[in-house]
């Protein structure tokens, strides 16, 4: 499978998704939108990845490649691709789908659980509770058609499922030790006193037992994604 990996910023990667990309022998490219150049066609890619970002989903002027973004992740959706989106990524999936995303009441910064929603389909590869990486201070809603799969205490929206093919995480399934660290590095202006924000030392010191499972649940998840029909 030929995976393109929308990047917003240079430190936002795909994580482990790049280590479930190469055990399973797909392909990934990255591809720096806020580089400029443009976007590839459709025939390029069957799995369209979308990953986070500072910037909010309708800062166009600021960006002014957010509406071919926008128009890239519509097509794949509806050519049946398989679209995964984290963070800023499934901001961007819920408005293509018609949803708002507004900024959530309280900044979610740090490991924090997630609780499976009663509406999250039996089998889906989600266990009742999981402690995962949260960063972020914008949520979005639930679209039309999409089924909710995880809330968290911060933030009511923390996943969904569309059209089988589709699936989008506020939190960061993706996050290795590596990645945390760059993303507290750079933007450590975020870390200010609040009741969902942990310090960078509390978010560095997580035991790597929660990155195994968090990739133990991503892996399983990606995989569904690949098995489920266009």
């Amino acid at each position: 499978m030929r995976i393109l990996c929308l990047k917003h910023v240079s430190f936002e990667g795909p994580g482990a998704i790049a280590d479930w990309a190469a055990a399973r022998g797909h392909r990934l490219r990255e591809l720096e939108v806020f580089r400029g150049g443009g976007f590839p066609d459709l025939e390029d890619f069957d799995f369209l990845l979308v990953m986070g970002g500072p910037m909010n989903v309708d800062e166009h002027e600021a960006h002014p490649w957010l509406p071919e973004e926008k128009a890239l992740i519509r097509s794949a959706i509806e050519a049946g691709k398989v679209v995964f989106g984290v963070c800023l990524g499934a901001q961007l999936i819920a408005r293509v789908l018609g949803a708002a995303v507004r900024p959530n009441a309280r900044k979610e910064i740090g490991w924090f659980p997630i609780v499976r929603e009663p509406t999250c389909p039996a089998g889906f590869e989600l266990p009742g509770q999981l402690r995962v990486f949260h960063w972020h201070g914008d949520r979005f809603e639930l679209p039309e058609g999409a089924v909710r799969l995880a809330r968290s205490e911060a933030c009511a929206e923390q996943g969904f499922l569309y059209a089988e093919r589709v699936l989008a995480w506020q939190c960061h399934l993706e996050t290795t030790a590596d990645s945390l660290e760059a993303l507290a590095r750079h933007c450590a202006d975020e870390l200010t006193d609040g009741p969902h924000i942990q310090s960078a030392e509390a978010l560095c010191a997580e035991p790597e037992a929660s990155y195994g499972r968090m990739r133990a649940v991503l892996f399983a998840q990606l995989d569904r994604l690949c098995r489920a029909p266009s």
